[in-house]
C-alpha cells in the first residue's frame, strides 16, 4: 500500500510517519543493498534530531548512505572532506574585507546546510573537529564575535575510519558523545554484494533518487515525537540500563545524561517509524548499541567487546 499524494499544503497531522518513511527506505534499500536496519537507523537518528557517526573502513558505502538520505528526503546537501591540515575556517566560514563598503563580510562555510557530510572526521587534528561541536550541540556557529543560526533540520553524519588506519586522530569523548548514534555498515552478504557488482554505478542511481519528503515533512514529524508515550515501566527500563553503566564497574565512565536522553529519544524515533504511537522494550533493544558502543568503554580495553556493549546491556538488565 502507497502512501497518500501529497501537496504542499497537504495537512501531516493523520498521516503517520511509517507511511511516509516507507518510499525513502525502499530507495534507500536499492542504493545501500541489504543494510536496511541501518538505514532505519540513521532514519531514527535524524528524526530524533540527534547526529549519526558511520565508522568502517572505506568503501563500504557510508558517504553513498548520507548522499542518499539528502536527496530522499529533499534535504540541502554539503560535504566537508576532513584532512589533516584543514582549519576550523575552512568549516565554518570566514570573514573577507570588502573594499567597496569597507566592511568585513562573511561568508558561510559548508556548515551551513541541511545535511553535512563530514567525511572521515578523525583525519583531522583536534582543533578543526572542535569546530563541530557548537555547531552539533546548539544548532548554531560563533564566528568573530557573531552568532549565526544553521538551517533546520541541521543534520551531520560523520564518517569515521578505524583508528588503527594511518592518519587518523581518534575523537574526544566529549564530540562522541555529541553523536546520538554510531552504527557500522559491514560487508553486503553473497547475495547483495552479487547485486552491487552486477548493478548500476552508485552515482548514477543517487542521481536518479526522487525525494520523497521535504524538509518540512522531516521538521513536523521531528515535533510529533514529543506525543509517542512512555511508560513508567519503560522508563524504569532505560533509568536500570543507565544505573548499570555507572555502578556495575564495567566501564571507565557510565551513560551521562545526555546519552539518557539520547535513549529515550532514539526509542521514541523507532517506535514512530514502526508505525506505533507508544514505546516498547524492544523500541529501546533496537536502538541500544547504536547509541552506548561508542560512548562506553570497557575497562577491559577490549575493541572487539567494546563493539557488543550494547547486546550486553541487554542480556544483563532485565525488563521490569
Amino acid at each position: 500500500m502507497h502512501p497518500p499524494r501529497l501537496t504542499k499544503n497537504t495537512d501531516l497531522s493523520h498521516i503517520n510517519l511509517k507511511d511516509r518513511i516507507f518510499p525513502v527506505i525502499e530507495q534507500l534499500s536499492h542504493i545501500i543493498l541489504g543494510k536496511e536496519d541501518s538505514i532505519r537507523l540513521a532514519l531514527t537518528c535524524l528524526i530524533a534530531k540527534g547526529h549519526l557517526l558511520i565508522e568502517d573502513i572505506p568503501g563500504v558505502g557510508k558517504t553513498t548512505l548520507a548522499h542518499s538520505l539528502a536527496k530522499c528526503l529533499g534535504l540541502d546537501f554539503s560535504r566537508i572532506q576532513f584532512t589533516s591540515d584543514m582549519l576550523p575556517a575552512d568549516i565554518l566560514g570566514i570573514s573577507v574585507y570588502k573594499k567597496t563598503t569597507e566592511k568585513f563580510v562573511f561568508h558561510p562555510g559548508p556548515i551551513f546546510s541541511q545535511l553535512v557530510l563530514a567525511d572521515e572526521i578523525n583525519r583531522a587534528s583536534p582543533k578543526s573537529q572542535s569546530a563541530l561541536l557548537e555547531a552539533m550541540n546548539e544548532a548554531q556557529v560563533t564566528q568573530d564575535g557573531h552568532t549565526r543560526s544553521l538551517p533546520q533540520p541541521f543534520f551531520v553524519v560523520a564518517t569515521q575510519n578505524p583508528v588503527e588506519q594511518l592518519g587518523t586522530f581518534p575523537l574526544p569523548e566529549s564530540q562522541l558523545d555529541r553523536f546520538m548514534m554510531c552504527i557500522r555498515l559491514g560487508y553486503p552478504d553473497v547475495q547483495a554484494e552479487r547485486a552491487l557488482l552486477l548493478g548500476q554505478d552508485r552515482a548514477v542511481l543517487i542521481n536518479a533518487l526522487h525525494a520523497r519528503m521535504t524538509p518540512k515533512d522531516v521538521l513536523f514529524y521531528q515535533e510529533t515525537l514529543k506525543n509517542v508515550h512512555v511508560s513508567a515501566p519503560l522508563l524504569d527500563y532505560i533509568q536500570k540500563i543507565i544505573t548499570f553503566t555507572r555502578t556495575s564497574g564495567n566501564f571507565h565512565h557510565g551513560l551521562s545524561p545526555r546519552a539518557g536522553l539520547a535513549i529515550l529519544t532514539a526509542a521514541r524515533a523507532w517506535a514512530s517509524i514502526g508505525g506505533r504511537t507508544f514505546t516498547i522494550p524492544e523500541d529501546v533493544q533496537a536502538i541500544l548499541p547504536s547509541v552506548t558502543n561508542h560512548r562506553l568503554k570497557l575497562v577491559s580495553n577490549d575493541r572487539e567487546s567494546n563493539e557488543d556493549i550494547g547486546t550486553t546491556l541487554i542480556s544483563l538488565v532485565p525488563i521490569p
